[in-house]
């Protein structure tokens, strides 16, 4: 069993309107939640445009595809992939869910969990297949355009960049899971 099923927001179409990679991502997570009887679905992310959350439309995405309520976690920070395994990792540490699978993309995949196992967070992940209408010369571009946000996301760490929000977000969680991981 997993105690969650972490699924990554992405781009609303309208104000309130889900865009396409976002209900492939949701539906992906549903699907995947019920296949390996998780005990939560967490959906993250914030308002990166008008409101609402991307967060909250997820919720009720799962809700009309049948996940119970009282399963749904949200995450309604996050406005980046850090954010969202800043915030999300912080729902996870405070309940302790140590069994955690992230949806995403496919090609955002390798990034997201890099992001997620650094903060100290055992993932393990499940990439959402490109859509049918995604052309391969899009696709070969969104992933040379994620291994260069890795190599960023990478530096970062490697200088330490994130350490100061951690430390605020994840301080008032000292002792749950070891505290925010030292070695950057």
């Amino acid at each position: 069993m997993t105690d969650a099923v972490v699924v990554l927001g992405a781009a609303m179409a309208a104000p309130g309107v889900p865009g396409p990679a976002l209900v492939r991502r949701l539906e992906h997570g549903v699907a995947v939640f019920f296949a390996r009887g998780s005990r939560h679905l967490l959906v993250s992310g914030g308002v990166v445009g008008p409101p609402p959350a991307e967060a909250h439309v997820m919720r009720d995405l799962a809700r009309a595809r049948g996940v119970p309520d009282d399963r749904i976690l949200v995450e309604d920070q996050a406005r980046n992939t850090f954010e969202n395994a800043l915030y999300a990792g912080r729902i996870l540490r405070a309940r302790q869910l140590a069994q955690v699978i992230v949806v995403t993309d496919g090609f955002h995949l390798p990034r997201a969990l890099y992001v997620f196992r650094r903060l100290g967070l055992n993932v393990t992940g499940e990439g959402v297949p490109r859509s049918a209408g995604m052309s391969r010369g899009a696709c070969l571009r969104a992933h040379l355009d994620e291994r260069l946000r890795l190599a960023r996301s990478a530096m970062l760490f490697a200088t330490g960049a994130h350490k100061p929000l951690v430390a605020r977000v994840w301080g008032d969680l000292g002792g749950v899971a070891g505290g925010p991981p030292g070695d950057g």
